[in-house]
């Protein structure tokens, strides 16, 4: 498989060596221990001829050989930053350069790979319009009002899509290396996930902070002050609403807008976030926890917490031996 990594100026240099040594694993173990031949051909191109990372460090790239057809290109992602950081790099002379070279690779079929805020790139190029995606879970919010044509999704890791695959944060890009070595040999795959002591993850959900997406918008900061201050009554959008001087819908549509889900469903979020905390941090039983997020019962909490995070309450208190 011939893969490009496409690195621009101030990358996350995590995103960038993870995605280089699972690729090196991968060939070392399909050469020594599988008795083959390497499986990946991997280039470090740019569309400058210097390129630093994130940390400074001088990224050695080559030229992009306008004859050569890859069958992916990997673009790691910038360094993280604030939303107002990543807006004015995408206006970049160098990332507009990057845009149109990924446009250019589209058109000849090459199937092109993103993590985390690299994938804004990708929705700034159109290449994700009507398309379903994922992204960094903290810059969601920015995200979906920036490309609202983009069926974003940021509770999975991995989403792939005719163009090819986005993947979540930060550590995403071991991830998606790790989905890209599967599609040549998942018992390669399988095998370097076990080296490199890293499984794929099917969801971001468990990460997800959800206050971090609530400062995304004022109204939305107020509605999510206001549902700690309720998590143990039952929910009422009428209520909700009224308690911010606002109309129901306007509630309605400002969640749906910001965070992709319906009030009650950010409202559900917090009760996980509050449950989860109370199960690490306390000695409270399931039942006393319930009532503590507003349950008669922990057995609606049990199918819940299963649900949101795909883990049960003895696995999470698992977490802490």
């Amino acid at each position: 498989m011939r893969i490009l990594v496409l690195a621009l100026d101030g990358l996350f240099d995590t995103g960038l060596a993870v995605t280089l040594d699972a690729m090196d694993v991968a060939n070392h173990i399909a050469e020594r221990a599988m008795g083959g031949q390497p499986r990946f051909d991997v280039s470090l191109v740019g569309v400058r001829k210097k390129v630093r990372s994130g940390q400074g460090f001088t990224v050695p790239v080559e030229a992009i050989d306008p004859g050569l057809t890859p069958d992916w290109i990997v673009l790691p992602a910038p360094k993280p930053g604030t939303p107002e950081q990543l807006i004015r790099q995408l206006g970049r002379p160098d990332v507009l350069d990057a845009r149109a070279q990924l446009l250019r690779w589209h058109a000849q079929g090459v199937k092109i790979a993103a993590s985390c805020m690299g994938t804004f790139l990708l929705a700034e190029a159109g290449l994700l319009d009507r398309c379903e995606a994922t992204t960094t879970w903290s810059l969601a919010p920015l995200f979906r009002q920036r490309y609202p044509q983009v069926a974003l999704d940021e509770s999975r890791m991995l989403v792939p899509t005719d163009i090819g695959i986005t993947a979540g944060a930060a550590m995403g890009h071991l991830d998606l290396a790790l989905w890209l070595i599967g599609r040549a040999s998942p018992e390669l795959a399988s095998m370097v996930s076990r080296y490199l002591l890293a499984d794929l993850r099917a969801r971001q959900a468990p990460y997800i902070i959800p206050n971090h997406l609530a400062m995304a918008d004022p109204l939305i900061q107020r509605f999510e002050r206001w549902a700690r201050d309720n998590l143990k009554g039952g929910f009422s959008l009428q209520e909700a609403a009224s308690a911010l001087a606002t109309s129901s819908r306007t509630l309605q549509r400002r969640c749906e807008a910001i965070l992709g889900k319906s009030p009650l469903g950010y409202f559900q979020d917090l009760r996980v976030e509050r449950a989860r905390s109370l199960i690490h941090g306390s000695n409270m039983d399931v039942d006393a926890i319930a009532a503590e997020v507003g349950y008669e019962d922990g057995a609606t909490l049990r199918t819940l917490l299963r649900k949101r995070l795909g883990r049960g309450v003895r696995e999470l208190r698992a977490d802490l031996r």
